[in-house]
């Protein structure tokens, strides 16, 4: 039999003890952690949504359009529209106040404001694409223009209010001094993203979802945006909030962050109809086939300065399908970003606000009158 030498009992007790000492560090921040539980509910209520002050200039239906106050006049002739699309909320454009897209126009001197669409009920199922771009963008740029004095505004659609406000301006281009595409989707030819396959025709009966549900459920489109990532967003994601509970700002921004992605609202029903059918499964925008009304889009005539900004990692509109917007406008001003972030990072991402948004502020100061 071996003897039992003191070096190998030194060893096995080093090896206990540090066994026993991670055991109870493990439970003590096991229990900080469930401690912050009865607080969690109360850090919920108090999520803000939207950092930056604002008032609402003009109402109609739904909709909202608020003006984001500042301390000083605007540096800028021209107001800035933000155009958000109609699914999820538009204050992720200004959940924080480090992380706000607004708050980089605001304090760089321009007059802003932001289409917020509200949320739509069972009545607003025959709202077509007509009744947006034709109807209440026309209304709203007429607002805007009241309220300032202009005969012109810019405009930044992000994700479907981007592909909504490149109709917009391919129709009434005399309108439109800047646009800025964010993740919009334009060409749906390309098989990268999930969403293009499975809204294939022969995947997704889109009239048949229609008829039966008039307004897309709010439900239905959280499923399929989680289903994306299903191990990031069902998986590590918890995981990583547990890891975390003991951390004040992470928990604020975990929250903010969830409240937003959380507070789906249903899209009109036609409207959805016509984007799956139109877009995804017939691409009729890069084709010269899209109708609004009796006239059709053609995006050569946009002749005005044009930023695309794109996502690299985007899942949701990957940037295959925004880069080809550039070959089809008529404008000779016109310049592409490939920034390496998802779909949500273009708006919340620490290095977004830190490099991109900069650079886009200037890229439209530049192209404006003082």
């Amino acid at each position: 039999m071996q003897a039992f030498d003191s070096s190998t009992f030194t060893q096995f007790w080093q090896d206990w003890s540090n066994t026993q000492q991670s055991l109870m560090t493990e439970s003590m921040t096991q229990m900080k952690r469930m401690s912050q539980l009865p607080f969690l509910a109360h850090k919920a209520q108090r999520v803000k949504k939207g950092a930056t002050p604002s008032e609402v200039i003009y109402s109609q239906d739904r909709l909202k359009v608020l003006h984001y106050k500042s301390d000083s006049p605007p540096k800028y002739k021209t107001p800035l529209v933000f155009v958000f699309a109609l699914v999820n909320r538009p204050y992720i454009l200004d959940i924080l106040p480090n992380k706000s897209v607004v708050k980089h126009f605001v304090d760089a001197g321009f007059d802003t404001y932001l289409v917020d669409w509200g949320v739509p009920t069972p009545s607003d199922n025959r709202l077509s694409f007509e009744s947006y771009v034709d109807g209440y963008l026309v209304d709203i740029q007429k607002a805007v223009e009241d309220a300032t004095n202009t005969e012109q505004i810019n405009i930044l659609g992000y994700c479907m209010g981007g592909t909504m406000t490149s109709m917009y301006t391919a129709l009434y281009p005399e309108k439109v001094k800047n646009l800025i595409l964010l993740a919009a989707g334009i060409d749906f030819e390309t098989r990268e993203g999930l969403l293009n396959l499975w809204n294939d025709a022969e995947n997704f009966d889109v009239d048949a979802f229609v008829d039966a549900y008039g307004n897309c459920p709010a439900h239905f489109l959280q499923s399929i945006f989680l289903m994306l990532k299903p191990v990031a967003n069902l998986l590590e994601k918890p995981i990583n909030f547990i890891e975390n509970m003991g951390n004040d700002k992470f928990v604020d921004e975990y929250m903010t962050m969830e409240t937003w992605l959380n507070d789906n609202i249903p899209v009109p029903g036609e409207i959805y109809r016509e984007y799956v059918k139109y877009l995804y499964q017939q691409n009729r925008l890069v084709n010269d086939q899209m109708k609004i009304g009796d006239r059709t889009v053609h995006l050569k005539n946009i002749t005005c300065p044009i930023l695309n900004l794109m996502a690299s990692k985007d899942d949701l509109v990957p940037a295959s399908q925004s880069e080809r917007f550039n070959d089809l406008v008529g404008s000779t001003d016109r310049e592409s970003i490939r920034f390496p972030t998802g779909h949500i990072g273009l708006a919340v991402g620490s290095r977004t606000h830190k490099e991109l948004w900069p650079k886009a502020c200037e890229w439209l100061a530049k192209r404006c009158d003082a």
